[in-house]
């Protein structure tokens, strides 16, 4: 019955069937349905503004003030927070009136409010669209996105902006909007179904809903006509009517039937009372994996698209870090640093405004998908840091300084907070009608050419063609025929060779080309500020914000500066103050920037995930241990006691993505990849065993969770270890024990800092580094060690074994360089 159900929602929508791939238990029984086209009036009744908060900026932060009384007052200022502190991403065009307007108008996220005049009545996620549904027993059409996703763009202009198609949704639907960045549970659910049912699944995300919010059918984008053999949106659209006029009952059966079926597929369990951890083997078949689907030209794993994916370097540095001699730790060394080189040299690297595009979409990592996602920037500073912290070669170090520059000059609130991402899509002249993928970024040869053509060096070499060798700009353009007519005769930056082989070419040394590429550099900048600017997601999600203030601690401790780790506690202080509930003691999922540049908050704030504690608390450990901040400890450790009463599962051991209060969510899921994020299960164990190792909240019981995380994932583990490369990363971590290596001494005691420099220059994943100032700290560990006399004294424990304390720096360096 389960897989009929499963069956008879893949054929509900008339030929959705006929692009998918039926997994062999399920069955597939669809009847034809005629279809037509009725009209409806577009429903114009709006609610006046009730959700808008805003947070002033000489306002008591633990306060909230109703700013605005209605949405009709501030329309159009509302609708101006898409866009970025510099620039509006509409400014290409002039202000428009707008025909429509919906309730997302009264929404703060910028993904809904790009569809706030759409002629579709989009209802935000909640209980009046749920209350309508059940009153007039309609189906949901869920439409999930975010607002910097291409194809989300594409279905929103040729089938939500279209007149014809929004009144066939409005008379027979009701349309719910979910940007699945505020909403990560609602989209995880409805991705698990998409999944469950094709060979495919991504964004804009398509699902039919139930009134009772049971997924019947769906798919990801649909064109607005049929074409290549497959229906269109209005067909899928008047045949579901059809068929749910008819045979309403059978709706209602296969959509509690799917659910049933999800539940028992995606429940993540101890299979037994007694499940033993999963051991070496499980780490080695991964490497073999990795090492099998490498690419040794162009670096990463498998073929185009290609994704930074860092939780596959975090893995590969910690197994190159526990055997650095044999030949498997010397290839897990070599397929990161020859990866993370690949990357940086080519297009998906922003070689003029810095930063790190979404992916490639081919194998040489040349043409990018321009958007780029806050995200990717802090895990590629990590990686890169392990890589400089692996080589001490500074083409590693200047990628972090660049990733830095762009996070801080374009991604950041004045305040301290991260924005989200920027878009792929921007107009390509100011007054241009539509918008370009890539427009902002990409170069005409012509247009380099009035920039640099005139330069020279004093002996008549030109800038030009150093520049365009280098970059490897072509006259005609560089991208391959194939990537879209929007990229015809552009060039997008890549180096194939490298520094030294230009110096060669040119006869010049490479500190001269460095000077002449950065002059190049900034002449292109320069142009580049001057064109229209891609949307900017200035939403501030306190996940993404966790994992920056982790980037930028752990590039303060490896490159020594102190801005760094400054703009660490920046923002981690914008997220206590904006981000958390001091009176509750629990995080909240977003927050927003209103049109005057302040902080705004919902009225009823998204209370925060699984991702966004388990991120936080990675960040502010890292923060600890590039501060020596004892108050970012404390706080990790009181947000690790949250989590665990918030989302820890008693009965199956690991945690759920979501808290169990929210009714509107169907299924209370935990998450088995490390994808484009790592699983917060994953963070989770590596956090348990780093509080653990600081006897914080208790040793013992916090590495007795982390087993039992590491025990409910065994089997997949054991079966696709390299879907979870950061948990694999956790498991190496809880099997060998933390490097716990303890300096008592002042912390601003040059030799104290001496000893500590010792530690951060070395690539020791799974280090845990902490400073006991005399009389500062009476917790287990600190009151166990002294320093020697008055000198400051270091304590490195391995294996709950401790070394007799030393006072030079280069004693440390003996002792951390043994081999465990």
């Amino acid at each position: 019955m389960a897989g009929r159900a499963v069956g008879l929602a893949r054929c509900l929508s008339a030929g959705e069937s006929l692009h998918v791939r039926t997994p062999p238990t399920i069955t597939s029984a669809c009847a034809s349905a005629s279809a037509s086209i009725l009209t409806h009036h577009i429903h114009a009744d709006i609610a006046d503004g009730k959700r808008y908060l805003r947070f002033r900026s000489a306002s008591n932060p633990a306060a909230l003030e109703v700013a605005r009384s209605s949405f009709l007052k501030n329309r159009n200022s509302l609708i101006k927070t898409m866009s970025s502190a510099s620039s509006s991403d509409e400014s290409a065009g002039a202000v428009h009136s707008h025909q429509f307007t919906n309730r997302l108008v009264d929404e703060l996220s910028p993904y809904l409010l790009q569809h706030a005049h759409n002629p579709v009545d989009w209802y935000p996620w909640g209980e009046d669209a749920f209350k309508k549904a059940k009153q007039e027993n309609k189906l949901i059409f869920l439409s999930v996105g975010y607002s910097t996703c291409h194809w989300c763009h594409v279905m929103e202009h040729e089938s939500f902006e279209n007149e014809t198609i929004a009144k066939i949704m409005n008379n027979y639907y009701v349309n719910i909007k979910v940007d699945r960045e505020e909403r990560p549970d609602i989209d995880r659910v409805y991705m698990t179904f998409i999944h469950a049912t094709s060979d495919r699944g991504g964004w804009p995300m398509s699902v039919f809903l139930t009134p009772e919010l049971q997924p019947v059918t769906g798919g990801t984008y649909y064109p607005p006509e049929d074409k290549w053999g497959r229906p269109g949106f209005k067909t899928i659209l008047l045949n579901l009517a059809h068929q749910w006029n008819e045979q309403k009952d059978e709706f209602m059966s296969t959509g509690a039937h799917i659910i049933d079926v999800l539940k028992k597929v995606s429940e993540i369990k101890k299979s037994t009372d007694v499940v033993e951890l999963p051991g070496e083997e499980c780490w080695k078949k991964c490497v073999s994996w990795y090492t099998r689907e490498f690419d040794d030209n162009f670096g990463g794993f498998g073929s185009a698209p290609k994704f930074p994916q860092a939780s596959i370097f975090n893995f590969l540095f910690h197994a190159y870090s526990r055997d650095k001699d044999s030949s498997s730790g010397k290839k897990c060394l070599n397929m990161c640093l020859h990866t993370l080189k690949k990357i940086a040299q080519g297009g998906i690297h922003d070689h003029v405004s810095n930063g790190f595009a979404r992916y490639s979409v081919d194998g040489k990592w040349h043409v990018p998908h321009f958007e780029k996602m806050l995200y990717d920037q802090a895990q590629l500073v990590i990686a890169y840091t392990d890589a400089y912290l692996a080589t001490k070669d500074e083409f590693y170090s200047d990628v972090i300084k660049d990733i830095l520059t762009y996070v801080d000059r374009d991604l950041s609130h004045e305040s301290g907070g991260f924005y989200s991402a920027e878009d792929a899509d921007s107009f390509p002249t100011k007054g241009a009608p539509n918008k370009l993928e890539g427009a902002f970024c990409v170069w005409e040869y012509d247009e380099i050419e009035s920039l640099l053509g005139d330069k020279f060096t004093p002996d008549k070499l030109s800038y030009m063609d150093i520049f365009c060798h280098h970059f490897n700009v072509k006259q005609d353009g560089n991208v391959e025929p194939g990537h879209g007519s929007e990229l015809d005769n552009k060039n997008i930056l890549i180096i194939y060779g490298s520094a030294e082989e230009t110096a060669e070419k040119f006869k010049i040394t490479t500190e001269k080309l460095s000077e002449i590429l950065e002059e190049c550099r900034q002449v292109l900048y320069d142009r580049r500020s001057k064109r229209p600017r891609p949307h900017l997601d200035s939403k501030m999600l306190c996940s993404w914000n966790g994992l920056m203030i982790a980037g930028f601690s752990r590039a303060g401790q490896t490159l020594g500066d102190k801005k760094y780790i400054d703009r660490a506690i920046k923002a981690a202080t914008f997220v206590k103050k904006y981000l958390y509930n001091e009176n509750e003691k629990i995080l909240y999922r977003s927050c927003y920037r209103d049109s005057h540049g302040d902080i705004a908050q919902i009225s009823t704030p998204i209370k925060g995930f699984l991702d966004d504690y388990a991120f936080l608390i990675k960040g502010l450990l890292d923060l600890y241990e590039a501060s020596l901040n004892r108050d970012w400890l404390e706080w990790a450790c009181q947000l690790q006691e949250k989590q665990d009463e918030l989302f820890w599962d008693e009965k199956g051991h690991g945690y759920f993505t979501s808290q169990s209060r929210d009714v509107s969510v169907v299924l209370r899921l935990k998450e088995d990849q490390d994808g484009a994020e790592p699983s917060g299960n994953s963070v989770a164990v590596h956090n348990l065993v780093r509080l653990g190792a600081h006897d914080i909240g208790g040793g013992t019981p916090r590495r007795e969770r982390a087993e039992k995380v590491l025990t409910a994932f065994a089997s997949r583990l054991e079966v696709a270890p390299s879907s979870l490369p950061e948990m694999l990363s956790a498991l190496m971590f809880h099997k060998d024990s933390p490097t716990q290596v303890f300096i008592a001494g002042g912390r601003d005691d040059p030799r104290t800092q001496a000893l500590l420099r010792v530690v951060r220059t070395r690539l020791l994943p799974g280090r845990i580094v902490a400073v006991a100032d005399p009389g500062a700290c009476g917790n287990t560990v600190f009151s166990r060690i002294r320093p020697l006399g008055d000198a400051p004294a270091a304590y490195v424990c391995r294996h709950y074994a401790c070394s007799l304390p030393v006072t030079e720096a280069s004693k440390l360096e003996e002792i951390l360089d043994e081999k465990p």
